[in-house]
């Protein structure tokens, strides 16, 4: 007979208090069940629940309950235990439409892919007694790239000059590794500005969360291409532009052309807020904007306008 949760911790995690034990899982299925105090039973590893994780978007916290913050008894380490968790729904970019589902089998296959390369996120899959593909990650050593943007204090002025070049080859880096994916076949599927870390130790960037794929029809990568368009246009502007923020002058100058076709109270035409943004940078910029007649195809094409905004940036100016 299995041990119960209760034996099992008092023997491999005496600190955690008797109160607050819970039951074994070996099957996944129901994990809105499982919760604080649980253990989740994973081949011949052990992993005692400590919280459901949560993002932090919008300024409010939105709860993951198939996403499990937890501690290994074996190892003593800390993991983020994904379980499986279907859905699908409809995006609308302008008048075009893409069908996103998240696909847990999709995540294992890519986590595969990029076992030890650190522009990912990195982890393993194992099968629970259902044969649900329970992810069991690593945590990132790192920060959201969003959140140090939006802790420095400065003028934009001064963070355009003096911050970004190094921002944006950093950038074009993360870029490189999309087409990287998308070279083999894979999408990365769910492409935000929360879901790149900046590594402590390197400073390099790194993705996180794969477990969306979509089907775009005008483009087989074009939600991937939309998605890095979003995080630049952040990037350049040091935070988000929306219409509601802007003041009265800056009201006069922006029309609904200047907006995000994703997000149409996002400002994209960044020149007219910033004119010392050279015009290569706010062209990439334009190319994501209700008025763009033009789409990128590819991640590559992409890559080409960022490194020659890149290295005009470095040029002296007169």
């Amino acid at each position: 007979m299995a041990p119960s949760a209760r034996t099992l911790l008092a023997q491999m995690a005496p600190d955690f208090p008797a109160r607050h034990v819970g039951d074994l899982y070996t099957d996944t299925t129901e994990f809105m069940r499982i919760s604080h105090g649980d253990v989740i039973v994973l081949a011949d590893r052990h992993f005692l629940v400590l919280r459901d994780e949560a993002e932090r978007r919008f300024g409010m916290e939105d709860p993951k309950f198939w996403v499990k913050r937890c501690r290994c008894l074996e190892t003593g380490g800390r993991n983020i235990l994904k379980l499986v968790f279907h859905e699908s729904f409809p995006m609308t970019i302008g008048t075009m439409t893409v069908t996103c589902t998240r696909s847990p089998r999709k995540e294992t296959r890519i986590l595969d892919l990029v076992h030890g390369d650190d522009r990912f996120m990195q982890g393993e899959t194992i099968y629970d007694t259902a044969d649900n593909p329970v992810r069991i990650l690593d945590i990132v050593p790192g920060k959201r790239l969003d959140e140090k943007i939006e802790a420095l204090e400065m003028p934009h002025r001064d963070y355009f000059h003096d911050h970004f070049p190094e921002v944006l080859e950093r950038f074009i880096e993360a870029c490189q590794a999309i087409q990287w994916l998308h070279d083999r076949g894979e999408k990365h599927g769910d492409i935000r500005r929360d879901h790149l870390y900046v590594l402590r130790e390197t400073g390099r960037y790194c993705w996180i969360d794969f477990d969306y794929t979509f089907d775009f029809q005008e483009s087989p990568f074009g939600l991937d291409l939309f998605g890095l368009g979003n995080i630049i246009q952040f990037l350049v502007g040091m935070g988000q532009h929306t219409t509601q923020a802007l003041t009265p002058s800056q009201r006069v100058i922006i029309d609904a052309n200047d907006c995000s076709i994703m997000f149409p109270n996002r400002v994209v035409n960044l020149k007219k807020l910033f004119p010392y943004i050279p015009e290569s940078l706010n062209n990439i910029l334009l190319r994501f904007s209700l008025a763009a007649e033009v789409y990128y195809d590819t991640t590559a094409e992409l890559i080409d306008d960022l490194s020659r905004a890149r290295d005009a940036l470095s040029q002296p100016t007169l």
